[in-house]
């Protein structure tokens, strides 16, 4: 059929890419307008092999496989297939598996069905030599498409360029219509300043103790004499070891509470060891972004039984609201982990309709109420904020999605406050 189809090899395409703009080969270093840059594929597709456009195949590996919130954009493109091969770690770098075999069995699939008469591949994979010389025997004509090398020299197999029947290369000027590189950062550079709410959480003090747990606190280990404290600590007295190995006999939480609820049932308590600081009231304090919070024990988890109570935002939405947020998701939330936070807030604070539990939720600040945050860590998930972590979110972007859950929260609880005229 006189029609034409693009195979992209993503990781050759936008490392290719990085080394050009950002002189190194990783995609972190630049940010991709993928609408601008699937566009420019498909007229430069067909101004160079004079026939309309078939279909554009991305191929692009991913931690088991699991769509990235590119790849989840890239799929609702019209005329956008999106093929996965996986993403694995190996001697700290990543390496994708199964990619080039999936772009020679589309290659080799095509050409045998005649489904098109031009195939341009943007590859520089050795590997599909067989797979080319295959489409050319069934009489489909291969452009193949290099990006510009950062040195000048090839960045693509000797042999594939030999076999190809046409190439074309995507210069730098065409590059940038669609890819920057990203503000450089490191040792030649100020990191940029993170979000205001990321910032308080990570340098909030912690609150001032009572007078009373300071005089049992000093009294307890008295510093060194001369030797002063650092970072808000005391050093350690010579008849105790901060490394565990030492009888220091600090309570756990487990402790408190057993102290706590006095004897059980069946008898005495079970002896704890003797509390540095406490007494047999004690209450369990719970650590929180912002320090140590005191927390009434209302689910078996430190919280309020208004806490407990809130409504999670899955018992908020209904059938077509889960469709539209889908929907949403896939076309325009872009992953960054600020943004998660703020648009789950906003759709729960929207969909709410007790604003007392708004204002009770805002008074839960910093700690969101466990089954909302857990909650609001699965969403995170699916924008692909594990895939760094062996299934756990980075810590830094936790703050981040919690930071931006709490600055929507904050906007939200302002402008019910707000005077009407305002």
């Amino acid at each position: 059929m006189d029609r034409c189809v693009v195979l992209v090899d993503a990781g050759y395409l936008l490392g290719a890419a990085a080394s050009l703009l950002a002189g190194e080969p990783a995609r972190s270093r630049i940010t991709v307008d993928h609408t601008t840059l699937i566009q420019g594929l498909r007229e430069r597709a067909e101004g160079d092999t004079q026939r309309p456009l078939l279909r554009i195949y991305w191929f692009d590996g991913a931690p088991d496989r699991v769509p990235q919130p590119e790849h989840r954009r890239l799929r609702v493109m019209p005329r956008v297939t999106v093929r996965l091969g996986a993403l694995t770690r190996a001697d700290g770098r990543w390496a994708q598996k199964g990619v080039d075999a999936a772009m020679h069995a589309e290659l080799t699939e095509l050409a045998r069905n005649r489904a098109c008469s031009d195939i341009v591949l943007v590859t520089g994979d050795g590997d599909l030599l067989p797979g080319l010389m295959s489409a050319k025997e069934h009489g489909v004509a291969v452009h193949l498409w290099a990006v510009q090398a950062a040195d000048g020299d090839y960045n693509q197999s000797e042999d594939l360029v030999a076999e190809a029947d046409e190439r074309r290369v995507l210069d730098r000027t065409w590059i940038t219509r669609a890819v920057r590189a990203r503000e450089l950062t490191g040792p030649c550079a100020p990191p940029p300043a993170p979000e205001p709410e990321i910032a308080a959480i990570l340098s909030a003090p912690l609150p001032e103790t009572s007078g009373s747990e300071r005089s049992a606190a000093a009294s307890a280990a008295p510093p060194e004499a001369g030797e002063p404290a650092r970072n808000g600590t005391r050093p350690s007295s010579g008849g105790e070891r901060s490394d565990g190995a030492g009888a220091r006999n600090v309570p756990t939480p487990k402790d408190l509470a057993v102290l706590g609820k006095g004897p059980g049932p069946g008898g005495p308590a079970a002896p704890v060891p003797a509390p540095a600081v406490g007494h047999p009231n004690a209450t369990l304090r719970w650590s929180s972004d912002k320090g140590l919070v005191d927390r009434a024990s209302g689910n078996g988890l430190g919280e309020t039984p208004e806490a407990a109570a809130l409504p999670t935002l899955a018992q908020l939405t209904s059938a077509e609201q889960r469709w539209a947020d889908r929907e949403e998701d896939i076309t325009t939330v872009g992953g960054d982990p600020f943004e998660v936070g703020q648009v789950f807030a906003r759709r729960w604070t929207e969909r709410i309709t007790d604003s007392a539990q708004l204002q009770h939720l805002s008074t839960e600040y910093p700690r969101i109420p466990h089954r909302i945050d857990g909650e609001l860590l699965r969403y995170a998930a699916r924008f692909g904020l594990l895939a760094h972590k062996d299934d756990q979110i980075d810590e830094r972007d936790r703050y981040a999605i919690r930071a931006g859950f709490w600055r929507e929260i904050d906007a939200r609880t302002a402008a019910e406050h707000a005077p009407a005229g305002d």
